[in-house]
C-alpha cells in the first residue's frame, strides 16, 4: 500500500501525549444485555474441535502426527517440582528465570498433553494430564514472584489469603480452561473431583480476586496502561466462558473483561502505536485481537468492532515497523529481533480486510512457519486458532514489500527508508513510557537489513529490572544510546523528561525529526537549548545528525555516544568505518577540528547483561564515544552517515 508521505510535505508540532482518551469502544457499542443476548450457550459453543474425526478434518496428517509426538515425548518428561526455596530466590539472589522455567514449564507440559490426547483420542495421556491438573492446582500461587507486589508479603512467597492476578495466573485460569473443553469429560470418568477442583481453585485465585478492580494498576481507566491489560484480559475471557456454567453470569463477565479491555484502548493514541515497541505488541496489539476473536467465536460474529479505526492502526503498527527479515525497531525494551507469528497477522489482516496486514502475515508464515504452530509459553488460543488456519493459508507468492514511511505522532516515532537500502528510525517522546529507556532522541540504522548504529534493547529481567535500581542497568541509560553526554550528565527518568517542539517532515527528499532534548536532561547538565535534527536526505541517501545547542555556561565535559554491533576502524581521521557482518561498509563522518573518538564495550557480566552475549547473533555491542575538544557554550555539530 503506497503511502501518501511520498508525495506530499506536512510539518507537525506537538507534545508528546501520555493522556487517556475515554473512547470505551466495547462498553458504548455493546450493552450487558446485548452480551446476554449474543453470547452462545456453554453447551453450544464449539470454537475447536474436540474428537479426532474433528481435528482430522481440520488439520493436515503432518501436524497431527506432529502434536501426537510431542504429547508422548511429555509423557516421558519427569513433572518440574516447585519449591518454597525457588519461589524465594527471587527476592534473594534476584533471580527469575528458575521458577520461569519450572512454571511455565507445568503449562506447556500440560497443553502437549491435552492436544495430544484430544487430537489422538485413545486416552492415553489422560493419567498425566491428570497429575499436571492436580500439581497446578496445588500451587499456592499461579503467577511469578516478580509479580507479588500487590500482595501485603514481601519476602518473597505468595500468601494465599491474598490472591491476586498477574500475567501468568491469568494465563494458567486459560490453560486449565482449554484442558477442561477439550478432555474435561474423559477427566470425568476418572474422577470428578479434578474438574471440580479447576473450577474451585479458578474461581478461587482467578475470577474472583479480579473483581478487586482498584488493586491493579493495569486496569485503570484514568492512567495509561500497558499490555497487561490485553494480555490478561484475553486470557480471563476463554478461561470464564469455557468454566462458568452460570449463563447469566458467563455474559455478564464477559462484557466486565470487554469493558476492562476498553482501558488499553483508550491509552493508545489515535495513531495506534505501541510505546512499548513491536516485540511486546505481540503481547499487547496482538492480544486484543485474541479477545476480540473470542468474543466474536462466543457471540457468532455478533460482537465485532474490527471496522473501528483505532483497531486497524493498531494493526498496521507492526508492518510499519518492521525493518528487514526478523528485525524490527527496537526502542525501550523491545527486542531487536523477533519471529512474528505469520498465521495469527494473516487472521488479523483478514478479520480487518488489510491486504497488507495479510501480505505480511503470508512472508512471516513463509519465513518462520514454525514459530505460528508451535506450543510457546503464552497465549494458547492464538495458537490453536493457528493452526486450525494452516489449511486455509493460500500457497501463493507474497506481494509484502517492507513499508516505507511512517509517522506515529502520539509516540512521535518516525521510520523512513532511502533507495540505498538504509533504514532509520527515530524518536521523541519522554522518558515514563512502558518500558521505558532514557532514550528520547535516539535512533537506529540499518543497512540493507544488517544493524549499524543500533539501539542496544534490554538485558535479562531481574529483580532490579523494575526497581528502584532500574536505571543503574546501562541498557537503560542514556548514556549508552545514540545521544549527547553533557557534563558527564544522561538524560532522566520520569513523564516530566520530554521532548519539546516536536516535529517531524516527511516528503520524496528527506524524512526528519527534529526536537529539543534539553528538557530530558538533569538540571546539572545545564542545558537551555538542545536542537537536535535526525534526518534522512533521500536526495544524498545519506543519515544527518544535527545538534544545536546552548549551554549555561562553558562546559565541563561534551560527548557523543554512537552504539553498534559493526567492527569499527578509526585510523582516518574524521571517518569511523563500520563494516557489517556481510563486510558492507558504512562511513561516519565528524570534524577532527571538533571530536576525538574512543570506543568500550559495555558489560555482559551478571545476570542482567548475559543477553548480551548472544543477542546480536554473537557480536558484541560497542559504544563509540566522540570526545568534544573545544567545549562552547553554544555551538552545532553535524555527523553525517553514507554508504562507502
Amino acid at each position: 500500500m503506497k503511502t501518501f508521505f511520498t508525495s506530499i510535505f506536512f510539518s507537525l508540532v506537538l507534545i508528546a501525549q501520555a493522556q487517556v482518551k475515554q473512547r470505551n469502544i466495547l462498553g458504548n457499542t455493546y450493552s450487558i444485555d446485548a452480551y446476554k443476548s449474543s453470547i452462545v450457550p456453554k453447551s453450544q459453543w464449539k470454537p475447536y474441535p474436540k474428537t479426532p474425526e474433528e481435528w482430522k478434518a481440520a488439520l493436515p496428517d503432518s501436524l497431527i502426527q506432529s502434536i501426537i509426538k510431542a504429547g508422548e515425548a511429555t509423557a516421558k518428561k519427569e513433572m518440574p517440582q516447585m519449591s518454597a526455596t525457588i519461589l524465594m530466590n527471587y527476592v534473594r539472589s534476584g533471580d527469575r528465570e528458575e521458577h520461569s522455567k519450572i512454571s511455565f514449564g507445568r503449562r506447556i507440559n500440560l497443553m502437549d498433553l491435552v492436544m495430544a490426547e484430544s487430537v489422538e483420542g485413545k486416552g492415553r495421556f489422560t493419567e498425566d494430564i491428570m497429575n499436571y491438573v492436580w500439581a497446578i492446582c496445588e500451587e499456592t500461587y499461579w503467577g511469578v514472584p516478580a509479580h507479588l507486589g500487590v500482595q501485603k508479603a514481601k519476602n518473597g512467597l505468595p500468601d494465599a489469603e491474598d490472591p491476586t492476578v498477574d500475567l501468568f495466573a491469568a494465563e494458567t485460569a486459560s490453560v486449565l480452561g482449554l484442558t477442561d473443553y477439550f478432555v474435561g469429560e474423559k477427566l470425568d470418568k476418572i474422577s470428578p473431583l479434578i474438574r471440580k477442583r479447576i473450577y474451585s481453585e479458578t474461581k478461587r485465585k482467578i475470577f474472583e480476586p479480579i473483581k478487586q478492580v482498584e488493586r491493579y494498576g493495569w486496569l485503570s481507566k484514568k492512567n495509561p496502561v500497558n499490555n497487561w491489560n490485553p494480555w490478561i484480559v484475553s486470557n480471563l475471557l476463554i478461561a470464564d466462558l469455557f468454566i462458568e456454567s452460570d449463563e447469566n453470569k458467563r455474559a455478564i463477565n464477559a462484557y466486565t473483561y470487554s469493558t476492562l479491555m476498553d482501558a488499553y484502548l483508550n491509552s493508545l493514541g489515535d495513531d495506534g502505536g505501541c510505546d512499548e515497541g513491536p516485540s511486546y505488541w505481540f503481547a499487547a496489539g496482538a492480544c486484543v485481537f485474541d479477545a476480540l476473536e473470542t468474543l466474536s467465536s462466543a457471540s457468532n460474529g455478533k460482537i465485532n468492532i474490527y471496522d473501528q479505526p483505532i483497531i486497524q492502526k493498531l494493526a498496521a503498527y507492526i508492518y510499519k515497523t518492521h525493518i528487514a527479515d526478523d528485525y524490527f525497531v527496537n526502542f525501550a525494551d523491545a527486542d531487536p529481533k523477533l519471529r512474528p507469528d505469520g498465521l495469527m497477522l494473516y487472521r488479523f489482516g483478514q478479520a480487518l480486510k488489510d491486504n497488507t496486514l495479510m501480505q505480511f502475515g503470508l512472508w512471516a508464515f513463509q519465513r518462520f512457519p514454525s514459530t505460528a504452530t508451535s506450543n510457546g509459553s503464552f497465549h494458547r488460543m492464538r495458537r490453536i486458532a493457528n493452526i486450525l488456519t494452516v489449511n486455509e493459508i493460500p500457497e501463493v507468492t507474497t506481494t509484502y514489500k517492507p513499508n516505507a514511511d511512517a509517522w506515529f505522532k502520539d509516540i512521535q516515532v518516525l521510520t523512513t527508508r532511502a533507495s540505498n537500502g538504509f533504514y532509520l528510525a527515530t524518536h521523541a517522546g519522554h522518558n515514563a513510557e512502558s518500558h521505558n529507556h532514557n532514550d528520547v532522541g535516539d535512533f537506529l540504522l540499518y543497512a540493507n537489513g544488517e544493524p549499524v548504529i543500533i539501539d542496544a534493547g534490554r538485558g535479562n529481567y531481574t529483580a532490579r529490572t523494575f526497581s528502584s535500581k532500574r536505571y543503574e542497568l546501562w541498557f537503560t541509560q542514556s548514556q549508552y544510546h545514540n545521544l549527547p553526554i553533557i557534563n558527564g550528565k544522561g538524560q532522566l527518568a520520569g513523564r516530566h523528561y520530554e521532548g519539546a517542539n516536536v516535529e517531524c517532515t516527511v516528503n520524496e527528499k528527506e524524512a526528519a525529526l527534529n526536537m529539543d532534548i534539553a528538557p530530558s536532561y538533569d538540571k546539572e547538565a545545564g542545558v537551555q537549548k538542545w536542537n537536535r535534527t535526525v534526518k534522512l536526505n533521500k536526495i544524498k541517501n545519506q543519515v544527518e545528525i544535527t545538534d544545536d545547542y546552548i549551554l549555561n555556561q562553558k562546559p565541563i565535559s561534551l560527548e557523543q555516544v554512537f552504539m553498534t554491533v559493526c567492527e569499527i576502524n578509526t585510523d582516518i581521521p574524521g571517518k569511523i568505518i563500520l563494516t557489517t557482518p556481510k563486510r558492507q561498509n558504512v562511513i561516519l563522518l565528524y570534524d577532527t577540528k571538533s571530536w576525538t573518538v574512543s570506543t568500550d564495550f559495555p558489560s555482559t557480566e551478571g545476570m542482567e547483561y548475559k543477553s548480551f552475549k548472544t543477542k546480536w547473533d554473537n557480536h558484541p555491542v560497542r559504544r563509540m564515544i566522540l570526545t568534544n575538544k573545544n567545549l562552547l557554550q553554544k555551538s552545532k555539530s553535524v555527523f553525517t552517515i553514507m554508504m562507502e
